[in-house]
């Protein structure tokens, strides 16, 4: 918690909303596409398990924040999953920014489904479909860093369990969040069907700032938070509360700093 507040305190006053991808170049080497296309669940060995869901790429990264603190903010904020514009370049109509969204990588836990469960909130479940039908087949893949993440899911059993409940593909992935942009433009790379070439052309949507947003903002893609998610607020992370709390505001619809650090909480 100690090297978390010098952080944040760092951020402090000095946060702004975060450019366009188009403005940003991803930090990593672009991987050459396989020669076959199977399916992604068979193409990492698996690892054993740890019971403990630890995210060396989040305790990591986190520390970026103190240089660049704008790393965490989204392009767009909405309160719940229901509150996503369709197509979500919807959201930046009339900001003149130039926006070409194609494909869409998903967080699972909190942001579409109750944390450690497969099923589709019910209230957002009409949403979904919508969703799933304005980014069909693979332009539409799950990233969550419990189903998936071979650190935690070795077998990729949850990540097997959620594409059978959601009928949408789960990227499984060697690095956690924020940390695994590169294994996710292999993935859209290795399926040209998504008309994927560029993160720019890639919008992130999750509920935690220092794991989807992030790697929003470090892959160069679009970020769309949830602020509310599934959970109520005042049981979030306290990660997202501390956050807050040190730029001294919430963030509002259109990822700008608000007033009040306690408005959202």
């Amino acid at each position: 918690l100690h090297a978390s507040n010098l952080i944040l305190s760092t951020a402090r006053g000095s946060c702004q909303l975060a450019g366009g991808p188009s403005s940003r170049k991803p930090n990593f080497n672009r991987l050459s596409s396989p020669t076959t296309q199977t399916s992604p669940l068979h193409s990492l060995t698996s690892r054993p398990s740890s019971k403990m869901n630890l995210n060396l790429s989040g305790s990591v990264n986190v520390f970026k924040l103190l240089f660049r603190p704008a790393l965490c903010l989204p392009q767009h904020t909405v309160a719940t999953f229901n509150d996503l514009p369709i197509p979500l370049q919807k959201a930046f109509e009339g900001q003149n920014r130039k926006c070409d969204i194609r494909a869409v990588v998903l967080d699972k836990d909190d942001c579409f489904a109750i944390p450690h469960t497969n099923e589709v909130h019910k209230p957002y479940k009409e949403r979904f479909e919508q969703l799933k039908a304005a980014y069909p087949g693979r332009r539409l893949v799950i990233v969550s860093n419990t189903a998936g993440a071979t650190s935690y899911d070795a077998s990729l059993k949850l990540a097997k369990e959620l594409e059978e409940e959601t009928g949408i593909t789960v990227l499984p992935h060697k690095t956690k969040k924020p940390g695994c942009g590169s294994e996710i433009m292999e993935y859209f790379r290795s399926h040209p069907e998504t008309g994927v070439s560029h993160p720019s052309q890639v919008a992130v949507v999750g509920d935690r700032l220092t794991t989807d947003m992030m790697l929003a903002n470090m892959m160069g893609a679009w970020g769309f938070w949830i602020k509310d998610g599934v959970v109520s607020p005042e049981k979030k992370s306290i990660v997202v509360l501390e956050i807050r709390m040190a730029f001294g505001c919430s963030i509002d619809s259109q990822g700008l700093p608000g007033s009040s650090a306690t408005e959202s909480l």
